[in-house]
């Protein structure tokens, strides 16, 4: 079986309410078939087979008692959450945000993205303005953290090197590329709204995509 028909059959066998209440219940600890049935309320011939579905998976595994020996204890097998997990990524040379202008949503993208990995980072755009928007210095300094405004926006074509991977964060730039760039975070522009609140809108949809695509990515 390989991984991805692992992950498949997985996600079939928890395709059902009762058996993810019961990988619910093991989360927080090991339990028999009947302090499973009494929990849940269900008789045991429907524990049975819940069970036998959940152990086919490999989502379950059993250990006989050590005081009663007849009797055994379910629990989750270490390894089940991280099997459901997509696979890791390749770290790349570089990071490249790119958006329109250079002046928003790249910028904190940058600044999200240093704060969180390792891996070198840079941003860039289509059309570049003539510097940074001051609303999303803002939002990043509300964030504790910081843009670098001592460099004006660049074009894309004049940051991009061989190695980097390039992700787009609004749509105008993915279109733009015509296929150029990796990955494409279609990203609402804070700038057309304007509020404080739009431009923290943007940077919390950046963070939560930058964490966990940093956290797929292979240690290099």
């Amino acid at each position: 079986m390989t991984e991805l028909e692992r992950r498949a059959a997985i996600f079939a066998a928890l395709a059902d309410q009762t058996r993810l209440r019961i990988v619910d219940l093991l989360t927080l600890g090991d339990l028999s078939s009947s302090e499973i049935g009494s929990a849940l309320d269900l008789r045991s011939n429907l524990i049975a087979h819940h069970l036998g579905v959940l152990e086919s998976a490999q989502i379950i595994s059993r250990t006989r008692s050590e005081f009663d020996r007849r009797r055994s204890y379910i629990g989750l097998r270490p390894e089940i959450f991280d099997t459901l997990a997509p696979p890791s990524v390749d770290p790349p040379r570089r990071v490249l945000f790119v958006c329109t202008a250079n002046s928003a949503r790249s910028q904190l993208a940058e600044t999200i993205w240093r704060d969180v990995s390792a891996i070198e980072v840079a941003s860039a755009g289509t059309r570049p303005a003539a510097g940074v928007n001051p609303q999303a210095t803002a939002a990043a300094a509300r964030h504790g953290l910081a843009i670098d405004q001592s460099r004006p926006p660049r074009h894309v074509d004049e940051v991009r090197t061989d190695g980097d991977l390039v992700i787009t964060v609004c749509d105008d730039a993915h279109e733009s590329l015509l296929n150029r760039d990796d990955l494409h975070w279609s990203v609402r522009d804070p700038a057309r709204i304007g509020t404080p609140a739009a431009f923290d809108e943007a940077f919390d949809a950046l963070s939560l995509r930058i964490r966990a695509l940093s956290s797929r990515l292979i240690a290099a």
